[in-house]
């Protein structure tokens, strides 16, 4: 069984930063590509960024200059950065990893439960 786990989202200001972080735990195998994703109300969820094992990261053109993202190999673990914050950030953020869990298997895709971010004031 494979788990991912957030925490770390909740209520800022506009302008404001919040650091949510994603682990992964179980038989994970090798862990390739974990990203962050968001969902709001009536949307689509879309993705906000990824980062590959060997560091090489991805950002949505909306969260450019904004979002960091970042990943601890040893505790298979992503971060998200967030400054800056605006109302239209507003959303559930979902982790993301690829995993392989059977040797020579293909990777398949996991997701944790989700975490509200609300930006308003």
């Amino acid at each position: 069984q494979v788990q991912l786990v957030e925490s770390g989202g909740g209520l800022v200001q506009p302008g404001g930063s919040l650091r949510p972080s994603c682990a992964a735990s179980g038989r994970l195998g090798r862990v390739d590509a974990m990203g962050w994703y968001c969902q709001a109300p009536g949307k689509q969820r879309e993705l906000v960024a990824t980062i590959t094992s060997g560091g090489v990261t991805d950002y949505a053109d909306s969260v450019k200059g904004r979002f960091t993202i970042s990943r601890d190999n040893a505790k298979n673990t992503v971060y998200l950065q967030m400054d800056s914050l605006k109302p239209e950030d507003t959303a559930v953020y979902y982790c993301n990893a690829k995993i392989q869990t059977v040797s020579f298997a293909p990777t398949n895709d996991y997701w944790g439960q989700g975490t509200q971010v609300t930006v308003s004031s």
